[in-house]
C-alpha cells in the first residue's frame, strides 16, 4: 500500500461511509461497533485464575481493583480485522466519540492493537465535511482521567449488580437485577405511587361568573377567590389527605357555592382593582439530552428510547450534532448560524440585540461539548430537508432546528392586566359580598414564539398558565360590571399525577442522578425488568417493584437513597477532572470509610439473616387485606379470614396499586373462589366453563357431569333369574380396565401469555379449549392443524411441525398461510450455523455475551449456557439487551429442565465423562 495510509477507527458503522468519503482516498475508515473489550464472567476466567483474587468479580479488590478484560468472542474477528488493517497503516486515528464510553473506547482499541504506529486522539461533534476535516488536523492524545471515570463506573456497576442483585434472588425471586441508578429510578416511581394510595380526595367549590362593562358587550371570565374577605379554598389549599393546610379559608360546599351563584346574578359588582405590569419572556437554551427527550415526549409523543435512536441516526447521518450532551453551549459558529436564519426568515428586529450566552444548566455540565443543534456552520431548514428526511427523523430535527433559531431570537413582550371585582350579594344568599378575579396577558410582540414555544407538563392542580394569552377589556377602577353568567362549579382534588419518561427524566436530572446519556437506557431497563409497566404516557409501578424497593430501602437504604447516588456521579465527574483518584474512591465505597463511619457495599451484604423475605413482599393495604409477591407473580390475601389457608387471588395488571383498595381486594377474592370462576356454559355441551388460578398458571377448565354411582341399574346386568350373581375375579379386572379406558378427561387449556385471569371471558374461554384446530388439508389431503405446546404455538402436518410466530395465529392463520410456511425449506440435521440476528451484549449475571438467533421453535436468545425463546411481542430486531437479559434470568429461574429416563450403569458412567470432557473443553476456551 502507498505511503502515507491512515487507518481511522471509529464505533457506529453508520459513520463509516460519510467520514470516508470525507477523509478521501488516503484514509482507511472502520468501526469497532461499540466496546471491544470488557470484564468477563468470572466463569469464564482461565483456570489458574478461578479461585484466585479474581474469581469472584474479574476484579481484584484487594489490588487497587484491577480489573481483568478480555476482548469480547463476537468482537474476535473485528480485533483480527483492524489489525489487519492497521499493518498496512502509518498512522492510527481513534475518532470514537468525544464522551467517557468512547475515551474508553478509544483506551482499549490502543491496548488490543498495540500499534507501532503513531497514535491520534480525534474528536469531533458533528458528520459534516468542515468538522471532520477540522478534527483530522486537530487531534490530541487520550484523556486517561475520562478513561479512569468510566473504568470506575464500570468496575461500580459490577460491584455493585453482583452483590445486590443475588439478595433480590434469595429473598424476592430469580434473575431480578439492582443498579444504582435503576434502582433508584424505580423508587421514584413507587414513591410516587405510595403518595397516590395514601392520597385522600377533597372536594370543593367556587364560581366562575362572566362579566362585562355596561352596556359593551365586550364580555370576559372571572373567578371566584374571596367571600366576606376570606380567601376561598381551591385545590392547592389541601393537603394529600384531604385537609385543609391552613385555617380562616372559606370552604364552600354545593349549596353554599349554588347560593352565591344564584346571588351574584342579581348583585351589582364593581371593578375595585385594576393593575397592569409589562411581561417579558426570553427563549429557552438549546437542547440538552435530556430536554430533548422531556420535549419530543411533549410534543412529538416520542418516548426516551425511540428519541435516542432517532436523533443517532440523524447525527450518523450528518443532519445534528451529538446527541448525548448535557451541555446548553453552542460554538461562535452555531450561534452566528442561528442568528442569520432567525434574521432571513423573521426579520432583523426578531434577533436578540448581542448573541446569547446560555450556562451550563447542570454543575456537572461537560462543556466540552455542545448543545444539540442542526450540524454544519449554516443550518439547513426543515423545508430543505424535507425530501430528505421523513417521519419522525423530519419531526425530531425540525424540532432541534426551532428551538436552535429560537434560543437566539430576541424576547416575546407584552402585558400582564389583573383586575378585581366585588360582587354585593342580595340577603339570603350565605354572604354578603363575594370577591371574583381575572387576569390576562397580551403579547404585543412575539420575538422568539414566531419560531418555536416550549412545552409544559400538566398542572396537577389545574390551574390556568400565567403566561396563556388572554385579553381583558379596558377597565377602571369603580365602574359598574353587567353580570351575563355565574355558575357553580365543583372540583375534586387529584393526587400527585404519575410520572411520564419526560417528567422522570426531569426529575432524575434534577436530583443530579445518572447521565443524561444514560436516562433512555435507564428508563427503558426498569420497564424491560418487570419493575414499571406504562399506561398510556403515565409510569406504574408494578408490585414487584414495591418488593424490591421495601428490601433495598430497609437493608440498603445509602445504595438507594437520592442525594448519596448524585453524589457518586458527582464522585465520577471529579475522578473525570483528574480531582480525585479512582483506587481512593472505590475503596472507601467498598471497604467503607473510617473517618466518616461509612459501611461499605462489602459489609452491607455479609448479614443477610435478618432479611425477612415475607415481610418485604407484603404491601398493606388496610382492613386485613394484603399484596403478596408471590413466585408466579402478585396475588391478594384476607388475613383477617379465619380460613386455613387464607382466601388469596391473582391480581391482574390491569389494576394499578393505587386501585387496590380493601374493597377491591375482596372483590377479586369473590371472584376467584377456591374452585374457580364459572365463566358460563358450554352451548354444545352445557357444561360449565371455568376459570382457575393453578400451579403453572391460569388456565380454563370444563367442570363435567359426576360419574353414575356404583351398584347403578344397566341393561344386562341381572341374571336369567332375577338374581344378581357375583362376577368372577377376571370379569371384575376387566370391567375396571374398561372403566378406566371409558373415563374421559376434562378439556383443559392454558391462558395465552397476553390474556388474564380476572378478565378471561366465556367465548375466549370456549376458542382456547377448541385447540387444537382444524386448519385445513394440503393438496395430497393430510390434515394441517394449529397447536399450542411446549415450546410455542405451532402448526402440525403428521410428522412435519413448523413454528408459528404468536399465540394469536391459532385462531387466525388460514390455509394460504399455512401452506405457505410448509412451502419454505425445513433445516434438518448438522446444517451450518446461521449468524446471529443480533448482538446484545455481556449478561449481568452470567457475564457472557448475549445474541438473538433463530432457532426450530423460533427466536432465541443465548448466552452459550442459557437459551430463552422470545416472547410474542418481542421483535428480534428490536429486542433491548435489557429484555433479553431478563428472559434468560426467567428462564435461569425455573431451573433445568429433567426427563424420567431408564439408564444403565455403563450409560451413566459414559455420561459422566462426557460431562467432564465438556467441562475442560469450556475452560479452554474461556482462557483462550
Amino acid at each position: 500500500m502507498a505511503g502515507g495510509r491512515k487507518l481511522v477507527i471509529v464505533e457506529s458503522p453508520g459513520k463509516v461511509k460519510s467520514i470516508g468519503e470525507y477523509l478521501g482516498p488516503d484514509y482507511t475508515v472502520d468501526a469497532s461497533i461499540g466496546h471491544i473489550r470488557d470484564l468477563p464472567n468470572p466463569s469464564e476466567l482461565p483456570p489458574e485464575m478461578k479461585k484466585g483474587p479474581f474469581g469472584k468479580f474479574a476484579i481484584n479488590v484487594e489490588d487497587d481493583f484491577e480489573p481483568y478484560y478480555v476482548v469480547d468472542a463476537d468482537k474476535k474477528k473485528k480485533v483480527a480485522q483492524l489489525k489487519r488493517e492497521l499493518k498496512e497503516a502509518d498512522e492510527l486515528y481513534l475518532a470514537t466519540d468525544e464522551d467517557r464510553e468512547g475515551e474508553a473506547i478509544a483506551w482499549h482499541l490502543l491496548q488490543a492493537l498495540q500499534p507501532k504506529v503513531p497514535v491520534k486522539r480525534m474528536v469531533f461533534h458533528e458528520i459534516t465535511r468542515e468538522a471532520i476535516q477540522r478534527a483530522v488536523h486537530n487531534t490530541r492524545d487520550i484523556d486517561i482521567d475520562l478513561v479512569d471515570a468510566q473504568e470506575t463506573r464500570r468496575v461500580l456497576d459490577r460491584l455493585y449488580g453482583y452483590e445486590v442483585s443475588p439478595v433480590l434472588w434469595r429473598k424476592v425471586r430469580q434473575g431480578l437485577s439492582a443498579g444504582r441508578v435503576q434502582s433508584v429510578a424505580t423508587r421514584m416511581v413507587v414513591e410516587r405511587e405510595r403518595e397516590r394510595m395514601a392520597f385522600r380526595s377533597a372536594s370543593y367549590w367556587d364560581v366562575e361568573g362572566q362579566f362585562a362593562p355596561l352596556n359593551t358587550g365586550q364580555s370576559f371570565l372571572a373567578r371566584l377567590t374571596g367571600v366576606d374577605g376570606n380567601k376561598v379554598a381551591t385545590g392547592r389549599d389541601f393537603d394529600d389527605r384531604g385537609q385543609l393546610k391552613s385555617s380562616g379559608l372559606a370552604h364552600l360546599d354545593a349549596a353554599l357555592a349554588t347560593s352565591i351563584a344564584e346571588g351574584t346574578r342579581e348583585a351589582d359588582v364593581v371593578v375595585t382593582e385594576v393593575s397592569e405590569k409589562p411581561y417579558t419572556r426570553r427563549p429557552s437554551a438549546p437542547f440538552t439530552t435530556s430536554t430533548l427527550q422531556q420535549e419530543s415526549s411533549r410534543k412529538l409523543r416520542m418516548n426516551a428510547q425511540s428519541t435516542m435512536r432517532t436523533a443517532q441516526r440523524l447525527y450518523e447521518n450528518g443532519y445534528i450534532t451529538y446527541m448525548r450532551t448535557d451541555s446548553t453551549t453552542l460554538s461562535e459558529s452555531a450561534v452566528s448560524a442561528a442568528r442569520a436564519q432567525a434574521r432571513d426568515l423573521y426579520g432583523s428586529d426578531f434577533v436578540s440585540d448581542a448573541p446569547r450566552r446560555y450556562g451550563k444548566k447542570s454543575k456537572n455540565a461537560q462543556e466540552a461539548h455542545e448543545a444539540i443543534r442542526p450540524a454544519g456552520d449554516s443550518f439547513r431548514t426543515p423545508a430543505q430537508v424535507a425530501g430528505e428526511l421523513r417521519g419522525q427523523e423530519f419531526a425530531l430535527y425540525e424540532l432541534i432546528w426551532k428551538r436552535t433559531v429560537a434560543s437566539q431570537m430576541a424576547d416575546a413582550k407584552g402585558s400582564t392586566a389583573s383586575v378585581k371585582l366585588v360582587a354585593t350579594l342580595p340577603t339570603g344568599h350565605g354572604a354578603e359580598t363575594a370577591q371574583f378575579s381575572a387576569s390576562g396577558t397580551v403579547i404585543t410582540f412575539r420575538g422568539f414564539l414566531a419560531a418555536y414555544e416550549e412545552g409544559r407538563d400538566e398542572d396537577r392542580f389545574g390551574a390556568p398558565s400565567e403566561e396563556q394569552e388572554r385579553r381583558l377589556p379596558k377597565l377602571s377602577e369603580g365602574v359598574g360590571l353587567d353580570v351575563i353568567s355565574a355558575e357553580a362549579q365543583g372540583h375534586q382534588t387529584s393526587p400527585p399525577a404519575r410520572y411520564t419518561e419526560a417528567t422522570l427524566v426531569k426529575a432524575l436530572e434534577e436530583k443530579g442522578i445518572g447521565r443524561p446519556s444514560t436516562y433512555a437506557a435507564t428508563v427503558g431497563t426498569i420497564q424491560d425488568r418487570g419493575y414499571v409497566r406504562t399506561r398510556g404516557s403515565a409510569l406504574i409501578p408494578t408490585w414487584l417493584a414495591f418488593a424490591v424497593t421495601r428490601l433495598l430501602e430497609e437493608h440498603f437504604s445509602r445504595l438507594v437513597d437520592y442525594d448519596f447516588t448524585a453524589a457518586m456521579e458527582e464522585d465520577l465527574d471529579r475522578i473525570a477532572r483528574g480531582d480525585e483518584q479512582r483506587v481512593d474512591w472505590l475503596k472507601r465505597f467498598y471497604f467503607g470509610d473510617e473517618a466518616s463511619s461509612a459501611e461499605g457495599l462489602r459489609d452491607l451484604v455479609t448479614d443477610l439473616g435478618e432479611i425477612d423475605a415475607r415481610a418485604v413482599s407484603t404491601i398493606e393495604i388496610g382492613d386485613g387485606i394484603v399484596v403478596r409477591v408471590g413466585r408466579y407473580g402478585p396475588y391478594v390475601e384476607d388475613t383477617a379470614s379465619t380460613d386455613d389457608p387464607p382466601r388469596r387471588a391473582t391480581i391482574s395488571d390491569e389494576i394499578a396499586p393505587d386501585e387496590m383498595t380493601p374493597e377491591k381486594g375482596r372483590e377479586l377474592l369473590e371472584a376467584s373462589a377456591d374452585d374457580g370462576r364459572v365463566l358460563g356454559q358450554d352451548p354444545v355441551t352445557g357444561h360449565d366453563i371455568v376459570a382457575k388460578a393453578g400451579r403453572y398458571g391460569p388456565y380454563v377448565t370444563e367442570v363435567l357431569p359426576e360419574d353414575p354411582e356404583p351398584g347403578a341399574a344397566t341393561a344386562g346386568a341381572d341374571g336369567p333369574d332375577g338374581g344378581s350373581p357375583a362376577p368372577a375375579k377376571p370379569a371384575k379386572k376387566a370391567a375396571k380396565k374398561t372403566a378406566k379406558k371409558a373415563k374421559v378427561k376434562p378439556r383443559t387449556a392454558s391462558l395465552f401469555k397476553d390474556m388474564e385471569l380476572a378478565s378471561i371471558d366465556l367465548e375466549t374461554a370456549l376458542k382456547l379449549l377448541s385447540l387444537p384446530r382444524v386448519v385445513g388439508a394440503d393438496a395430497e389431503g393430510e390434515e394441517i392443524t394449529a397447536q399450542n405446546g411446549r415450546y410455542g404455538p405451532y402448526l402440525k402436518k403428521g410428522t412435519d411441525s413448523r413454528s408459528l410466530t404468536t399465540e394469536a395465529q391459532l385462531f387466525e392463520i388460514t390455509l394460504e398461510e399455512a401452506l405457505a410456511i410448509y412451502a419454505q425449506p425445513k433445516q434438518r440435521g448438522r446444517a451450518a450455523a446461521a449468524p446471529p440476528l443480533k448482538e446484545l451484549g455481556e449478561d449481568p449475571v452470567s457475564g457472557k455475551p448475549v445474541v438473538v438467533k433463530e432457532g426450530r421453535f423460533g427466536p432465541y436468545v443465548t448466552d452459550g449456557e442459557t437459551n430463552a425463546t422470545l416472547r410474542k411481542d418481542d421483535d428480534p430486531a428490536t429486542v433491548t439487551p435489557e429484555r433479553g437479559f431478563e428472559l434468560l434470568a426467567d428462564k435461569r429461574a425455573k431451573g433445568p429442565t429433567t426427563r424420567k429416563r431408564t439408564a444403565k450403569k455403563a450409560t451413566t458412567r459414559k455420561s459422566t465423562a462426557k460431562k467432564s470432557t465438556a467441562k475442560k473443553a469450556t475452560a479452554k476456551k474461556s482462557s483462550s
